[in-house]
């Protein structure tokens, strides 16, 4: 006997009872190009929903030169919460892949929607998704608009890899250059001059912080408009481009998906093109400079691992807000602000270095013990203000807060075994010569 199967429509009107209408565009590129486009998009969507009598304008949601990740769109997000609010009862986006680029994504925000009773209108695919057949095309056409997401992303991946091994660089934005229309690289004068300075005082012996320093207080901006840091330097000195050389892929994307800049180990080739362009710092300035670098770097990098301590990121300084660090320095291990540590006096000058002895002390007349416990500490210790030097304020838990102040160590309080010994010799020395005198 055959079977009839009857297919039954949903009952609610979409069209008559959704009331509160959005709209949704995002565009994937921060070329001026694709931004008129978004704001076309923008204007396109206002006076389609304002001019439905129906229609309660509710507003445009609208990414810039976004991943199709759903974590990293703030306007996405935003509407997602003006829904869960109740404020919204339709959306209108042009496209499945201008919603989300992952079928997971796609599928999870609509059932979520879904469930809230709000439905989602696709104008490319003419797909609702509150209704019957909505889930199964969405499943279908999205991961068809993740795979060609994929495909693109590969096709862009060949054509910059094969750049690069032709030796051409696809784009960029630092210091000293800027891209001639032809692709070639010209010294910016004005900004060459910057990295000069930067080459020429690190070789004179001046540091990273001193000259982040100096640049600041001469109202020297970074390329990005920001003040420099003692990595910005860092970087500058390290960059080979400055001596007309260049390193391409030093940095991949981590899939089509994130797009996630990650550092280039050795999971892809890497090209090395000398002489290809202008050079802003002479060849033997730069190499002096890296040698320095690298003596550096071996005077202060160690083997040992990373450890944990106590009082990491339990000590805030209130002057700058940074937290403070362990350093390990000729009189032993000390806690120190990040910025004054950074940076100098001049940017926290409240700021001062706490012995470990002296913390560790202070904590066990606190907290009543008399021997310093991490467990008890972290279970009964909130934060450590430090408001001014030889002053702290111990937060607990329980929402006490205790003032407290601590004295320097004497010179001989702080000196290491090593020093003990050093010092015990000298002093036996001394003593030897004068009774031979």
């Amino acid at each position: 006997m055959e079977r009839l199967i009857q297919k039954i429509e949903p009952s609610v009107d979409i069209s008559h009872k959704l009331r509160n209408v959005a709209a949704y565009a995002r565009v994937s590129s921060g070329k001026d190009a694709m931004l008129h486009s978004l704001s076309a998009q923008v204007g396109y969507y206002s006076e389609l929903i304002q001019s439905n009598p129906e229609w309660r304008f509710c507003g445009v949601f609208a990414d810039e030169a976004i991943t199709g990740t759903k974590e990293s769109r703030p306007e996405f997000q935003k509407m997602l919460a003006e829904c869960r609010k109740g404020k919204i009862d339709l959306i209108i986006t042009k496209s499945i892949s201008r919603f989300a680029r992952n079928t997971i994504t796609v599928l999870e925000t609509v059932r979520e929607l879904k469930m809230l009773g709000i439905d989602v209108y696709f104008q490319e695919q003419n797909i609702h998704s509150i209704s019957a057949d909505g889930e199964l095309m969405l499943s279908i056409l999205s991961s068809y608009a993740q795979e060609e997401s994929f495909s693109a992303s590969e096709n862009q991946k060949w054509r910059i890899r094969n750049d690069f091994e032709q030796g051409k660089i696809c784009n960029i934005r630092m210091l000293g250059y800027r891209r001639t229309t032809n692709g070639s690289l010209e010294i910016v004068e004005s900004e060459a001059e910057i990295v000069r300075f930067i080459f020429l005082n690190y070789l004179s012996g001046n540091g990273k912080l001193l000259i982040s320093n100096k640049l600041n207080e001469m109202g020297i901006a970074t390329i990005n408009g920001c003040e420099w840091t003692t990595a910005d330097i860092h970087r500058i000195l390290q960059n080979e481009k400055y001596a007309g050389n260049m390193l391409l892929q030093k940095r991949f994307r981590e899939n089509h998906l994130t797009k996630r800049m990650i550092r280039n180990d050795g999971q892809l080739p890497k090209y090395f093109v000398e002489e290809s362009h202008p050079a802003i710092i002479e060849k033997s300035i730069f190499d002096a400079v890296q040698k320095k670098l690298e003596e550096q770097h071996q005077r202060f990098s160690t083997s040992k691992s990373v450890a944990s301590y106590p009082f990491t990121g339990k000590i805030q300084c209130t002057c700058c807000g940074k937290n403070y660090r362990h350093k390990i320095t000729a009189t032993g291990n000390v806690w120190i602000c990040a910025t004054y540590n950074t940076r100098g006096k001049k940017y926290c000058p409240t700021a001062k270095q706490i012995p470990e002895s002296t913390l560790i002390s202070v904590c066990c007349e606190i907290l009543s013990i008399a021997e310093f416990d991490a467990n008890i500490f972290e279970n009964q210790v909130e934060k450590i203000l430090v408001p001014a030097p030889n002053k702290l304020i111990v937060q607990l838990k329980n929402g006490k807060c205790i003032n407290t102040t601590w004295k320097d160590r004497s010179r001989s309080e702080s000196w290491t075994e090593e020093k003990r010994a050093a010092a015990a010799k000298s002093s036996k020395t001394r003593r030897w010569r004068k009774c031979q005198k």
